[in-house]
């Protein structure tokens, strides 16, 4: 069983669930792969997980680095969570490439290259938006690129973290 809230962002309704004490995903309503890991068997419910997540929401788009990580349980592949694991190591104010992700892998399994379209992939079905901060990976070059939950969003969740890109390749 899960169990599900929602969340009134400044980029929109956001829904999120949790297994009763970790969080498992955080999506925009209607994003592309919305509520993909999301059990059949949820029902909305107040709990303290989502308590706290609120308050790391509220401190994130009140401009703010959220103070602490919350407990997460990152749902699919293992390559998608290793991906995942990565990008929870991406700074707040920070960025890094979809290639840099890719040799970072490709070192670990000592391979000599990885398929940055690959790691896209995996970011893209990220289950718990913002918190495991996918918006701040970028293409070569700092270019923008696409974003699930939309890259309007994305470019405001750059600006707000004070983040750098270049616009010109959507």
């Amino acid at each position: 069983m899960e169990y599900t809230t929602t969340y009134s962002s400044p980029l929109g309704l956001i829904i999120l669930s949790s297994n009763g004490t970790e969080l498992t995903g955080l999506w925009f309503e209607g994003q592309k792969y919305f509520a993909r890991t999301l059990s059949l068997e949820n029902e909305p419910r107040d709990l303290l997980i989502f308590s706290n997540a609120k308050k790391w929401l509220d401190d994130y788009f009140g401009g703010k680095q959220p103070a602490s990580q919350l407990p997460l349980s990152l749902n699919g592949t293992p390559f998608q969570k290793e991906v995942w694991e990565i990008l929870l190591q991406i700074p707040y104010g920070h960025t890094c490439a979809y290639g840099d992700i890719a040799k970072i892998i490709a070192a670990k399994h000592n391979q000599k290259s990885m398929s940055s379209q690959a790691v896209g992939g995996a970011v893209g079905r990220n289950p718990i938006s913002i918190i495991v901060p996918c918006h701040r990976v970028l293409g070569a070059n700092k270019n923008l690129t696409g974003y699930a939950g939309g890259v309007q969003r994305k470019q405001h969740l750059l600006v707000l973290e004070g983040i750098q890109f270049n616009q010109n390749k959507i």
